[in-house]
């Protein structure tokens, strides 16, 4: 978001809020809090783009309530690009994700391998993405798979492995690593917002790209941060067989680059730790914020 406006944009940005409002007030932004699955509340006059980000995000959310992921990540996604359709909008940037392709023993997993999603969140997905290319023809449909965003933002995720395992270290002096072979792809959370900004300056670049550029075992993982924070390891059995390698010479082939790792994030991560801006809150967990509002 700050990007966009950074570059000019004039934005909206539509959340329901469950975990929060991060955003600061900016004259060309617009907070609206709202609701995905009401379509009618939702103004496309003068819009010229749609990023959407909306889901029901990770597979323990998603599998909370599963009507719920549906109607949030496939149906409320279809009703929105037909709306989009219908209203002349010329864009519709989907965040999707690597996930959708299940468990593969490819070395290199391309766009065009067969999907077996296994959660919830990975079936909506992929549906998502069918019901979107059903409209090709009307707007251009750009589709990325992120790889597991890493890095430091002001709304953080907690659960997701390289932050989560800084986190670990950081506050525990011990990290526990589940398995530890499993290898996943990853994208700092910098080069995945200028994926979008990229999206944005190429609408002839459309279709479905992978979005992930390190490819790195959670053993491996959690050894990169005990390099920067001294901790113990700790692994233990594993009931979690996603490992996928995602292969994304078609984005770079596109024009896109890169520019931080891993690394770069758990640096990051451990600095804003240190500056007391970072801190192990439950907020920054979808799970738990996710329990707690259906407890309400």
């Amino acid at each position: 978001m700050p990007k966009l406006l950074k570059l000019g944009h004039e934005v909206i940005a539509l959340d329901i809020m469950w975990f929060g409002n991060f955003l600061e007030p900016h004259p060309k932004l617009k907070i609206i809090q709202g609701d995905v699955r009401d379509i009618e509340a939702i103004d496309l006059s003068g819009v010229d783009a749609i990023i959407h980000l909306s889901s029901v995000a990770n597979d323990p959310c998603g599998d909370l309530d599963p009507k719920l992921t549906w109607e949030i990540s496939a149906l409320a996604t279809m009703q929105l690009a037909d709306k989009a359709a219908r209203k002349g909008v010329k864009r519709f940037i989907y965040a999707s994700s690597g996930s959708v392709y299940g468990v593969k023993e490819e070395a290199q997993v391309t766009e065009d391998l067969e999907l077996k999603p296994i959660s919830e969140y990975n079936k909506t997905k992929m549906v998502a993405e069918r019901v979107l290319l059903s409209y090709a023809d009307k707007l251009a449909v750009q589709i990325i798979r992120p790889a597991t965003v890493c890095g430091y933002s002001p709304r953080m995720r907690l659960d997701v492995s390289v932050n989560m395992l800084t986190m670990q270290a950081l506050t525990k002096g011990k990290i526990t690593v589940f398995g530890g072979n499993q290898v996943r792809p990853n994208i700092h959370i910098d080069d995945i917002t200028d994926c979008y900004l990229f999206l944005l300056d190429h609408p002839e670049v459309t279709g479905i790209y992978n979005a992930g550029f390190e490819n790195i075992s959670i053993l491996d993982i959690a050894n990169m941060v005990i390099r920067h924070v001294p901790a113990e390891i700790v692994v233990t059995p594993s009931n979690d067989p996603r490992s996928y390698r995602v292969n994304s010479d078609k984005l770079l082939a596109a024009g896109f680059k890169p520019k931080k790792k891993v690394e770069d994030a758990i640096r990051e991560i451990i600095e804003k730790y240190h500056a007391g801006v970072l801190k192990d809150e439950e907020r920054y967990y979808n799970l738990k914020c996710m329990q707690q509002q259906s407890a309400k």
